[in-house]
């Protein structure tokens, strides 16, 4: 069984149990992984695809070499972030839980509002009193401003294989610093009681 290494972000105690460390799913797991997202290097397009699958493999190996070529400079980088030590992970995920906790306490203020807490990644899910996310995501961009400021949010929908769900829920990172994190609620909840598409109002 493959072992790996535990360097995810998972809070609260909880541990990261791979796809890859279950029996029976030898030719169904297919883990992709990237240095943009486990060492916060936005932009380098740089990672891997692990599966025991060797046809799928094979398959993904033929599609690469006829059309993918990663950036040399990312590389580079790619194979240094490889050599962070582990201490680094535990002042990132104290850091993302410190975030998270201030993310969390405060979209669950605000009325209507409700946002379980994530135990892991860096980003949560809100279900919001509003009809569709897609206009209001939209709506803050084009129309609001408080301080003349906005905050942009990602319309949840596009993550479920499931039409109509998440149609009234918004996913948001907490990747900004703290300071930027409670400004960005107050703006939510400053647009959400004059937002015409508000529910309950």
């Amino acid at each position: 069984m493959l072992q790996t290494k535990n360097l995810k972000f998972s809070y609260d105690g909880k541990k990261h149990i791979s796809i890859l460390d279950l029996d029976g799913l030898e030719q169904n797991a297919i883990v992709i992984d990237s240095v943009s997202k486990r060492y916060s290097m936005c932009g380098a397009r740089v990672g891997c695809i692990v599966s025991k699958n060797k046809t799928f493999i094979a398959t993904a190996l033929k599609f690469a070499q006829a059309r993918l070529s990663p950036p040399t400079f990312g590389q580079i980088a790619g194979e240094a972030a490889l050599k962070t030590p582990e201490s680094y992970f535990n002042d990132v995920i104290l850091e993302y839980v410190n975030r998270r906790d201030i993310l969390i306490s405060g979209l669950n203020n605000i009325r209507g509002v409700v946002c379980p807490k994530p135990k892991g990644a860096f980003y949560c899910i809100a279900q919001l009193p509003i009809d569709d996310a897609d206009i209001f995501a939209q709506w803050l961009l084009e129309e609001f401003s408080w301080n003349n400021k906005t905050v942009m949010v990602a319309p949840a929908a596009g993550f479920y294989s499931t039409p109509e769900i998440g149609k009234q829920q918004i996913r948001i990172a907490y990747v900004l610093n703290t300071s930027e994190l409670r400004a960005a609620v107050t703006i939510l909840e400053e647009a959400l009681k004059v937002y015409p598409g508000r529910l309950n109002k």
